[in-house]
């Protein structure tokens, strides 16, 4: 054999993506949503500052500094990772992330320091995983090793001087003087993983190819691997008393499912189940029972378990249509509503912005998930499609679940408002999470290149113009 015929052994090598130069449209209106809705948010700090002490706040040059620097540095990010990804989805983040910033600075300025430096680290979290994760063909390539990841995430308060129970819930980690819930990460992980095997197994799901008798059957099979993780998830949760974000799981697992395959037999067995498992959870665990309760009557127990919710409705009824005024609310006082700017920020909203600020903030996310659903009808491979499903799915119900736990329509859950609820490792975690849809949205403008085709990349579909998404299906996995 040859010296030339030696192949040279290869090494992983990390390399910055280079900087395309020219006209980049979509970053230039995402800088100027980003300098609209950091006006807005020193607006209403300003309003704040104003209605609670009568005066201007003695930072407030430093604090427009600090929130147009940090949006400026993220909006930097995407001209050079994500150049031609949707404009939309960062500035409404940071608008929504503002608005709760005001709320946690107006009730406590500590947790208003503690939250600005969260908001840094997830801001280089965001750039980070643009960073690093550069096709999301390399997280369908590891589904495995991300499902182990999400599991480990998962057990991990339940290690012995490590996990932590806080309010009766056994989700908080320990580490370095630092507290998280690594359960908040595990959530997009499993999102990952969900979309990842519904993709590959989607036909098998959806064809018939079992014959009982004179007819065909869909093969349940390939389901129950699924079902089994999704069992052991909700099980996990179940012991740690996370009664919100087992809700979480169950429901995207369930939309995964039904999107993938698009088999309304799958939708109502799994309402069926659903109905079964909460029967059997308010008998069994007793932070369902007395959730469950609560919501049917919080008057039997003003001044315990229903406490928090009664002063929620009181909140709500104070503000009215254009709410008390910035400064000028009392819901956060001694006696007011407990864990005002974590559980119950929409209340805290409510008050003092009214209706309309409850309208904007409802309207923020109804736009978030919109452009996520758009990004899925544009991408060009099933596990793209079902990823961006799957993580606009995660954003929409978990705000769904705790503005409907506040306004009584769902029993509360504890799940903290995306981007606005006090929290680091929330914030943490939906920027990471809007990071991936954005790299799906960069994926879906860009023309592949014939070595995607072996991941089941359409090299066909063109790029599509927003008139035409409307006309697509998700599901199938056909454009």
């Amino acid at each position: 054999m040859s010296a030339t015929s030696v192949a040279p052994p290869r090494t992983w090598r990390f390399a910055f993506p280079l900087y395309e130069r020219g006209p980049k449209p979509r970053r230039r209106a995402e800088f100027w949503m980003l300098v609209l809705a950091g006006g807005i948010t020193t607006a209403l700090y300003s309003l704040a500052s104003l209605g609670q002490q009568g005066r201007l706040p003695l930072n407030l040059w430093g604090f427009l500094g600090a929130v147009l620097g940090l949006s400026m540095g993220v909006h930097l990010a995407n001209r050079w990772l994500v150049p031609t990804a949707t404009p939309v989805l960062l500035p409404l983040a940071t608008l929504l992330n503002g608005i709760g910033f005001v709320e946690i600075a107006r009730w406590n300025p500590a947790n208003a320091q503690a939250q600005a430096t969260w908001a840094a680290i997830s801001a280089a979290v965001y750039v980070g995983t643009l960073l690093f994760i550069r096709r999301s063909r390399d997280l369908d390539r590891y589904r495995y090793l991300v499902l182990l990841a999400a599991i480990a995430l998962l057990l991990a308060p339940f290690v012995p001087h490590l996990g932590l129970k806080i309010y009766g819930a056994r989700l908080w980690v320990h580490v370095g003087g630092i507290e998280f819930q690594p359960v908040e990460i595990a959530k997009i992980l499993f999102v990952i993983f969900f979309a990842s095997y519904f993709a590959t197994t989607k036909e098998l799901l959806t064809i018939p190819s079992r014959r009982i008798g004179n007819h065909l059957f869909v093969d349940p099979r390939p389901l129950i691997p699924i079902v089994v993780m999704w069992g052991f998830a909700i099980a996990v949760l179940g012991a740690e008393n996370d009664i919100g974000f087992a809700m979480l799981i169950f429901t995207l697992f369930l939309a995964l499912l039904w999107v993938s395959t698009g088999r309304v037999v799958y939708l109502v067995i799994g309402l069926i189940l659903f109905g079964l498992g909460a029967l059997v959870a308010a008998h069994t665990f007793p932070q369902v029972h007395e959730r469950v309760s609560v919501w049917l009557d919080p008057w039997k127990y003003p001044l315990t378990s229903g406490y928090q919710v009664i002063q929620g409705w009181f909140a709500l009824a104070a503000g009215g249509v254009g709410g008390t005024g910035l400064g000028r609310g009392t819901a956060g006082l001694r006696g007011g509503v407990p864990n005002l700017t974590s559980d119950m920020m929409f209340a805290a909203i409510g008050e003092e912005m009214g209706f309309l600020g409850l309208s904007v903030v409802v309207i923020g996310f109804t736009m978030l998930v919109g452009t996520g659903l758009q990004i899925a009808q544009r991408a060009r491979s099933d596990f793209a499609r079902l990823c961006a499903v799957g993580l606009t799915a995660t954003l929409g119900f978990q705000a769904f679940f705790i503005m409907a736990g506040v306004l009584r329509l769902l029993p509360l859950t504890g799940i903290t408002l995306p981007f606005m609820a006090y929290g680091g490792s929330s914030l943490v975690a939906n920027y990471a999470l809007l990071a991936l849809l954005m790299r799906l949205s960069e994926e879906a403008e860009t023309r592949p290149t014939a070595g995607d085709a072996a991941m089941g990349v359409d090299l066909a579909k063109p790029t599509q113009s927003s008139s035409s998404v409307s006309s697509q299906r998700i599901g199938t996995g056909t454009a």
